[in-house]
């Protein structure tokens, strides 16, 4: 996993890989793990062939428009609003998804650890833990974290910038339309935000958010970086370093990204003190 930034530009064959049988059948048995019982997903599978050869040619004839959304609430812990879309909205989310991932994955930078393959909570808490050993010295000098969350960010990814950065790396203009497709289906009035439901959303979040990685990692130079999700940590040996760090990503974030800093969840304390993350 590259610790670069976008390395050229992708274009061959990706929208027949997206639209292959092959492609699609497999995307359909890894959405369905989990989910056979529920009335929607078996109400697909009875007219499994039929159902998926017919949306190929509405993908590949670009006649496929995604529907609407249903919407509802979960607990997890804190209350969070989901957007899930119809049965076969969310295997065209999968087939796009199985595609797109190895490509911009490459460029995502080592220590970003959400929804990505080999990363994880676990290996993310096991990072941390390396980065405070290494910034204290083994606890032999002062070691301070500077932890920040972003504010409704699934809510304010603008679309305009995400379809830009995926542009960089995709060319192919039909997987263009069809990523523009997911991506504006939602929110059209004021073309903000990406539904928390959609597995696209996990990978969206992620090549947004590598903006911001790669500023902090080769223009601020922050050697002790970790992201997951919405949330990252700094860890410094020097209190001022940090404060001084909380304008610059916050000026960052706004002019480059239309995101702005929760102003409730930035802080910065000791590592004696104990890391919430």
């Amino acid at each position: 996993m590259s610790g670069g930034g976008i390395k050229g530009k992708i274009c061959h064959n990706i929208f027949e890989k997206i639209v292959s049988l092959e492609n699609l059948f497999a995307a359909w048995r890894e959405f369905e793990k989990g989910k056979g019982k529920k009335a929607d997903i078996q109400k697909f599978k009875l007219q499994l062939e039929d159902n998926i050869f017919s949306l190929r040619e509405e993908l590949k004839t670009q006649t496929y428009r995604h529907s609407h959304y249903t919407s509802f609430y979960i607990n997890d812990p804190k209350r969070r609003h989901i957007h899930k879309a119809t049965v076969r909205d969310r295997l065209v989310h999968h087939t796009v998804f199985k595609v797109l991932y190895p490509i911009f994955n490459q460029g995502f930078i080592f220590d970003s650890y959400s929804c990505r393959l080999n990363k994880g909570t676990h290996r993310a808490v096991k990072q941390l833990k390396n980065f405070l050993r290494k910034a204290s010295k083994n606890n032999r000098q002062t070691a301070y974290v500077l932890k920040c969350d972003i504010s409704r960010f699934f809510d304010s990814v603008s679309h305009h910038i995400l379809l830009a950065l995926i542009q960089k790396k995709i060319i192919n203009e039909r997987a263009l339309w069809l990523t523009r497709e997911i991506v504006e289906s939602f929110n059209q009035q004021t073309c903000v935000g990406i539904p928390l439901g959609n597995v696209t959303s996990q990978l969206f979040a992620n090549i947004y958010l590598n903006k911001l990685d790669q500023f902090i990692k080769h223009t601020v130079k922050a050697k002790h970086y970790l992201r997951y999700s919405d949330d990252f940590i700094i860890v410094h040996h020097d209190l001022e370093y940090l404060i001084n760090l909380i304008t610059k990503i916050g000026t960052f974030l706004s002019e480059k990204l239309c995101l702005r800093l929760h102003p409730k969840k930035v802080f910065i304390r000791k590592y004696s003190q104990g890391i919430d993350f």
